[in-house]
């Protein structure tokens, strides 16, 4: 969770992650030449400025971010002093050493980017409405810091609960804990991550996506958290990557596509303008990429396996249940609706049947 402040009150900082340490991305079965940005906070600390020129610029910022008026949902005033907390707290190499110099106007302050790409930065994050994750390179999400950049999806807090559900699943299940588990659409590899740390010692992840930056973003967090050895990222397709798989994998997750082609444009800023479409538009009704993971799972989950889904809401869920029930007969079983953090029907879960797919 981040830590807000300013500098004024700098007394209740405390920093956070400060043992990282910026590393390579490692390679996927399908490299690119692409290489991760490194989020703010994992910058070497070789920028540095005075104190004064840092209130200035804060000032600057404050007045900037108490300007906006927001027409479609966007960040209102109070968001956005949030925000350029953590912006400074990301910046800032050691915050606490500011204390005792408060009103030392000409102190030296070390910083992670040069003053004058935050001005840069935040012009952005007002102006251009882009999104705050995209300016500090990350997102928190569950207890993990995941880098993000432009062309990768933001993972969304109601994601998280798709890793309590495999959790809940494998609990006392050995043969789905210690099996191969897909993440189909990993984006920056949030659920493959999530999903990798509760599996135990014994099971693996396969995570795909069909975009080169999100290949090398999940690759990158992948590493970070020491799981290169756990968790394989391969680009191509959805499932064309795992045709070698077919009836091996104990479970299989993904949040696809799913917001209706036409409902893209009124999103909001951040989302419309600076998300990629790739990992938004679901087609015609948002069911394009959820219907393909219906019927490729049948094939490629072992008696047993686990899936779930990510959908938009209540009307794509109970289509998916029917179609499951309906159209791939005996393909499944204990198929259900799970709500989201907000009451709202959001995942479809359930199981291979072990009995033969008609």
């Amino acid at each position: 969770m981040r830590l807000g402040f300013s500098l004024p009150s700098l007394s209740k900082f405390s920093p956070i992650f400060s043992h990282y340490n910026p590393v390579q991305p490692i390679s996927s079965s399908s490299p690119t030449s692409l290489k991760p940005q490194t989020p703010l906070f994992l910058r070497p600390p070789t920028h540095s400025t005075t104190l004064s020129h840092l209130q200035k610029w804060q000032n600057w910022a404050k007045t900037l971010a108490s300007s906006v008026t927001s027409t479609d949902n966007g960040p209102d005033t109070t968001l956005l002093l949030r925000e350029l907390n953590w912006l400074i707290e990301d910046a800032l190499e050691n915050p606490k050493s500011i204390l005792p110099q408060l009103g030392n106007e000409d102190m030296v302050v070390t910083l992670r980017a040069e003053l004058k790409d935050l001005y840069v930065l935040w012009k952005q994050r007002i102006e251009e409405r882009r999104p705050f994750q995209y300016v500090v390179g990350c997102e928190h999400w569950r207890d993990l810091v995941l880098s993000v950049e432009e062309g990768v999806l933001i993972p969304r807090p109601e994601t998280e609960l798709v890793v309590d559900l495999v959790s809940d699943v494998v609990e006392g299940n050995e043969e789905l804990r210690d099996g191969l588990w897909a993440d189909l659409g990993t984006g920056s590899g949030a659920l493959a991550i999530g999903i990798g740390r509760v599996l135990g010692t014994c099971g693996r992840v396969v995570a795909t996506d069909l975009s080169p930056v999100a290949v090398e973003v999940a690759s990158y967090n992948v590493q970070r958290y020491n799981l290169q050895d756990k968790i394989e990222i391969k680009l191509g397709s959805w499932f064309e990557p795992l045709k070698n798989f077919e009836g091996e994998l104990a479970g299989l997750v993904s949040n696809p596509p799913y917001i209706p082609s036409e409902h893209i444009s009124g999103l909001q800023a951040e989302v419309a303008k600076h998300e990629p479409r790739l990992a938004l538009d679901g087609g015609a009704n948002g069911m394009d990429d959820l219907l393909h993971l219906c019927c490729g799972t049948a094939s490629l989950l072992k008696p047993g396996g686990f899936f779930a889904f990510e959908t938009n809401g209540e009307k794509q869920c109970k289509f998916l249940v029917d179609y499951m029930k309906n159209e791939l007969k005996g393909g499944f079983c204990d198929v259900d609706i799970v709500l989201d953090f907000a009451g709202k029907e959001r995942f479809v879960t359930g199981f291979r049947s072990k009995t033969n797919y008609q």
